[in-house]
């Protein structure tokens, strides 16, 4: 792996570092909006107190922070893939680059010690799974990589019941901050309960420390970020919104990894830019706590 030299350094010294994802800056945001808005969310992170990883594969190159070069790279490439776990050896040696997917981030960010990773929304199983078997890799790689992943919940285009199911029966704990509502991405409740929350980022750190000292840090923590009430769609707009992706994403037979993209991209033009700003204020969200947790984290190290 390539560490940039900032991240590298705040690893050495034991500063705060917040893993991010790429694929929402390759895959999940419209261009040329979403070169900005990744450095908005780098920003995020610094205005928190932390160091920014945006973690990508850069010329087969698995590279843990990126320059402007490497991000403007990922945000403009014609040539970027969507790249999980299994994908990582295989696009290596052929030298292509990658937008890392929460579980590609989650593995990588782990593997050069990071702790604390911000995403928009997690992966899950996917509605229809008892008959496509159709389930993100982001679950079953966060019941083996200690790292705690601060989301708006499960992205609402997927089964969130059977994603929280699954999440339980992988020893993922699942923790509500400040709510004891499970959140749906775009929306704050997705309908379903959690059994923990949290009102504090040191109150976070803490469970990760008691997750280090009980030899539990080789699992995942979901923590879950509800968005703002003032930033999360009109229910009504957004369930019309979702059957009518739904249908179109059956009739156009998308399948696998191509769902997730193909859905958000249809919130995006369907719903009059609704769908996009709620994104971008649940990311930027997710961004400046899990920096606060970093800091507290490593006050506590």
């Amino acid at each position: 792996m390539r560490v940039h030299s900032e991240v590298s350094a705040a690893l050495d010294a034991g500063r705060p570092v917040v893993a991010l994802e790429s694929t929402i800056i390759s895959h999940g945001l419209p261009r040329p909006d979403n070169l900005r808005i990744a450095r908005k969310i780098e920003d995020a992170v610094r205005s928190g107190g932390a160091v920014p990883a945006t973690i990508a594969i850069v010329g087969g190159e698995p590279c843990i922070g990126l320059d402007d070069a490497a991000l403007r790279r990922i945000a403009q490439g014609d040539s970027v893939v969507k790249v999980s776990v299994r994908d990582l050896a295989v696009l290596a040696p052929r030298g292509g680059d990658g937008g890392t997917t929460v579980a590609a981030t989650a593995h990588l960010a782990a593997a050069a010690g990071i702790t604390v990773f911000a995403t928009g929304g997690l992966g899950g199983v996917h509605r229809g799974a008892r008959d496509s078997w159709d389930e993100s890799a982001d679950l079953t790689t966060l019941s083996r990589t200690g790292i705690l992943v601060v989301c708006a919940g499960a992205k609402s285009v997927l089964d969130v019941p059977a994603t929280l199911e699954r999440l339980e029966t992988l020893n993922v704990g699942v923790i509500g901050y400040r709510t004891d509502r499970f959140p749906g991405f775009y929306l704050a409740d997705s309908g379903h309960p959690v059994d923990w929350q949290v009102e504090t980022p040191a109150q976070v750190a803490d469970v990760l420390r008691a997750r280090r000292r009980l030899g539990l840090d080789g699992y995942g923590l979901v923590l879950a970020n509800p968005i703002a009430p003032g930033d999360e769609m009109d229910r009504a707009l957004h369930d019309r919104v979702l059957a009518a992706g739904l249908a179109a994403a059956e009739a156009k037979r998308v399948r696998g990894k191509d769902v997730t993209p193909f859905l958000l991209d249809f919130f995006h033009r369907e719903t009059g830019g609704a769908s996009l700003a709620a994104n971008i204020a649940l990311v930027l969200s997710n961004a400046r706590l899990a920096a606060e947790i970093a800091v507290a984290y490593a006050a506590r190290m």
